[in-house]
């Protein structure tokens, strides 16, 4: 298999994760895995511990992108897009025409995002590796969604190959509106047009959410259902045996620890609100500690109006933040996505510390929590139902022994392991007519 994705470890984050875990997972099942990704790619961070989770047998092909460096490219993203931490997260759609021409200009450039400029890179080394090495099926890995172009372009010179698209993210219902540099009429035509022909060239769409994969077959009701399929994201810890309840005394500060990045669809601007809210004695007693990138100045500057009630603690390598987990009273989960599930959210379950969420209803972050009985939520647009939220998870600290009793059979079906050997069944399966 070729295995496509622009970012790979050494970058770090949650971003590069799926990739890894399919790397990781798939040999143990029969899968020779070949992967191919930008040489440079612009990240926030590094982690090269994760090269660590590789098998030996993977090989790892880069190849150059004229991507712009990251703090460049959060320049333009701002200059673009206009827009803050401060703005709402809400669903917008600005018109193209009342930006001035030259945002305008600059945006169109970077359609459908900036990583647009590995494909010339990444398709000649696709084409060549498919050819080599007998490729028996491409799964492409998304976003950066330019990535999806891929499909259609390696369709046409491969009619009979097995491509998978993999989309870590639902795009042009939630993601569009929430964390893309561009909205305008313009970037939803093109991200229409490529979503489209991706999915109408691709042999298999997978989707990590119940909620997302039903979006996709419901957008393209021309395509079989059986084209699209749900693979969620896991946990790469062993699986919980018991709860992890951190014992607070009467009285005692309740930690609630926040890992990864604050963007777009994790907007911290009502979580701000609602923690203002809470009673000053209760408010004294709790600690909302942050690990990971804060994107925007205006995000930084609304968690850091908490006072002592905030700690940021900046980005840290993935086996130092998931060490943070045991020394936590509750996760913190904050998403204004009605499709997406944070990736964050698995390890959060292998964890097995109680969650808080602020979320959509309506979301699979919600059912999730149900369904592992891992949690409590409140809809992330409603500033006195997450007032109450963390008001209830202080006054019930002393006896979460008692009260948080998850699932662990659930929460184990989430484990990376299993899921990649359904994953594995499944190309298998797409491959065999082409071996």
């Amino acid at each position: 298999m070729l295995l496509i994705t622009f970012s790979f470890p050494p970058i770090g984050g949650v971003g590069v994760l799926r990739a890894l875990s399919l790397a990781h997972y798939l040999p143990l099942h029969g899968i020779e895995v070949t992967v191919l990704t930008a040489k440079n790619a612009p990240a926030v961070s590094v982690d090269p511990l994760l090269l660590q989770q590789l098998p030996a047998g993977v090989d790892v092909q880069r190849t150059w992108t004229l991507d712009l460096p990251f703090r460049l490219r959060k320049a333009v993203k701002k200059f673009v897009s206009k827009r803050g931490a401060a703005a709402p997260v809400a669903m917008p759609t600005p018109s193209a025409k009342k930006q001035p021409l030259l945002r305008r200009l600059i945006a169109d450039l970077l359609l459908p995002d900036p990583q647009i400029g590995w494909l010339p890179f990444a398709f000649p080394r696709a084409v060549k590796l498919i050819r080599a090495r007998k490729i028996d099926l491409v799964l492409i890995t998304v976003p950066p969604f330019s990535c999806a172009r891929l499909v259609t372009k390696l369709r046409h010179r491969f009619p009979a190959l097995p491509i998978v698209i993999d989309f870590r993210d639902e795009w042009l219902t939630s993601t569009i509106n929430l964390v893309s540099f561009n909205r305008s009429e313009r970037a939803r035509h093109v991200a229409q047009t490529v979503e489209s022909e991706a999915v109408r060239d691709a042999t298999a769409v997978v989707a990590v959410t119940r909620a997302a994969q039903r979006e996709l077959r419901e957008r393209y009701p021309n395509q079989s259902a059986e084209k699209f399929y749900c693979v969620p994201n896991g946990f790469q810890s062993e699986p919980p045996v018991a709860s992890r309840v951190t014992p607070i005394e009467e009285n005692g500060r309740v930690i609630v620890t926040f890992l990864g990045s604050v963007y777009g669809s994790t907007d911290p601007s009502t979580f701000v609100a609602a923690v203002h809210s809470m009673p000053a004695a209760l408010r004294a007693r709790i600690l909302f500690r942050f690990i990971g990138h804060v994107e925007t100045a205006a995000s930084r500057a609304s968690l850091l109006s908490l006072g002592e009630t905030v700690e940021l603690k900046g980005f840290m390598p993935q086996a130092e933040a998931l060490r943070a987990i045991d020394d936590t009273t509750y996760l913190l989960l904050i998403s204004h996505d009605p499709i997406n599930v944070s990736a964050k959210l698995y390890d959060y379950l292998g964890g097995a510390k109680p969650i808080l969420a602020a979320v959509k209803p309506e979301g699979d972050v919600r059912r999730l929590l149900e369904e592992t009985r891992t949690g409590w939520w409140a809809d992330s647009e409603d500033v006195p139902a997450m007032t109450q939220l963390f008001v209830d998870a202080v006054e019930n600290a002393p006896r979460l022994a008692d009260t948080f009793q998850p699932d662990l059979k659930a929460i184990a079906g989430f484990h990376r392991a299993p899921l990649a050997e359904k994953y594995a069944e499944l190309l298998h399966s797409l491959a065999g007519g082409n071996r």
